[in-house]
């Protein structure tokens, strides 16, 4: 919900079945994607937390982001379980914020991109034209 663009999320829906996303070429589990990010990284827990978790499964990752990110643009957009999908997209952009602590520009679109949910959710904007509303949900 704020880690990229529209077209930034059209290139990662097409390239989700290309064979050179997983295989050496950048991608979730090479050195030219996710894993050069992790490998600069200066906490040993994301090293190692990669590792265990998306190294041994690229494609179940690739997947998961892909729907995630999905569900957390689809949540406020239809208003519906819009605080869920708040506070999905706040935890998004805080790991966002996590893995890319050297980049300052990218530390600076995760710092902007985090106040959208925040506002969202302080300015409690389940209650008017939602779904949530409507029905009823988290009032």
């Amino acid at each position: 919900m704020g880690c990229g663009s529209i077209t930034d999320e059209r290139k990662a829906w097409a390239s989700v079945d290309d064979p050179r996303w997983y295989d050496g070429e950048p991608g979730v589990a090479s050195n030219g994607g996710a894993g050069w990010v992790t490998s600069r990284a200066s906490w040993t827990a994301v090293r190692s937390g990669f590792d265990l978790v998306v190294a041994p499964r690229p494609r179940v990752m690739a997947y998961f982001v892909a729907y995630t990110e999905l569900a957390l643009g689809l949540g406020p957009i239809t208003g519906f379980l819009t605080p869920v999908a708040l506070v999905g997209g706040l935890l998004l952009n805080a790991l966002c914020f996590v893995l890319m602590i050297h980049g300052w520009a990218e530390q600076g679109q995760n710092s902007m991109t985090a106040l959208i949910p925040v506002v969202a959710l302080f300015g409690m904007s389940w209650h008017t034209w939602s779904l949530d509303g409507a029905l009823g949900l988290f009032s």
